[in-house]
């Protein structure tokens, strides 16, 4: 079933290579199919032509996180707070804000 999610998703987003919605979701499947090299650029492509699509910040983070480039995760985070705080989404700044707290090691054991 995953396979065939990835193929529909890429096939959506050839119709429509634009949509930030599709590509954050192709970004979410490659990496569940442990392809982070791509993952790493749709997320890192979507904060640059969607910088209001605050769910990236967190994904993309996370993902920096995990490939132990920690001051790119914090500087990532740090991006998202500003776009949630102007966007006005609580969670998701609450979200980023844990998230952030916890990459720089701050009160965390």
């Amino acid at each position: 079933m995953s396979a065939d999610r990835l193929e529909q998703l890429k096939t959506f987003h050839e119709e429509d290579p634009e949509d930030p919605f599709t590509r954050y979701a192709l970004a979410q499947e490659h990496l569940k199919h442990d392809n982070a090299s791509r993952a790493l650029a749709l997320f890192e492509e979507l904060v640059e032509t969607d910088p209001d699509y605050v769910g990236t910040y967190y994904h993309l983070g996370k993902l920096y996180e995990r490939l132990n480039r920690t001051d790119d995760a914090i500087d990532t985070y740090a991006q998202g707070i500003e776009v949630a705080r102007e966007e006005g989404t609580q969670k998701d700044l609450s979200e980023l804000q844990d998230a952030k707290l916890k990459a720089e090691g701050v009160g965390f054991d």
